[in-house]
């Protein structure tokens, strides 16, 4: 914590989630499958991250967080209806909150393949079933799959109904 509490961080409070708002400028969206994802991580880790939000209530980052507060029952009932949020400072204008949404949403960055493959397989060796990994990590099963495989590319070649696609002619 830093000694003037100058960091959004420094003051969380728990709020009604009736008490916020949408922006009108977010270019973020998620999909059922992230949604639903999103819903069993905040049931099964609860709330880990707060909503950031405008001195006004006005939304700059969580809005998915909070309209799962909003609208699903089960996630409401953990908290009677409450939300953590952060509020940024006062003086920041309209455009440097768009700035802010944005940047809050590309900075989460993305999964590499090859790191995924090593969770799922160490999820597997632990003794989770496919069916629990896919529930647990909003996947399907052709993904699990495939980041499950462990063979390597020379020896995965031609072994497949298209492994005579291509033949080099010999001159």
């Amino acid at each position: 914590m830093s000694d003037d509490k100058s960091h959004p961080i420094d003051r969380i409070e728990w709020v009604p989630a009736s008490s916020l708002r949408a922006n009108n400028y977010n270019p973020n969206t998620v999909f059922s499958p992230e949604f639903n994802l999103l819903k069993r991580s905040l049931m099964e880790d609860g709330w880990c991250a707060a909503i950031v939000v405008r001195e006004d209530g006005e939304i700059v980052d969580g809005f998915h967080r909070w309209t799962l507060a909003s609208r699903d029952a089960q996630v409401a009932a953990m908290t009677g209806g409450m939300v953590p949020v952060v509020r940024l400072r006062n003086g920041k204008s309209k455009s440097d909150q768009m700035i802010a949404t944005v940047r809050f949403n590309r900075a989460r960055g993305q999964h590499g393949i090859l790191k995924m493959s090593n969770i799922v397989r160490t999820l597997q060796d632990s003794g989770l079933s496919q069916a629990e990994i896919e529930a647990r990590l909003g996947m399907e099963d052709e993904e699990v799959e495939r980041l499950s495989d462990v063979r390597p590319s020379p020896e995965h070649a031609g072994k497949d109904s298209f492994g005579k696609g291509w033949v080099p002619v010999k001159k």
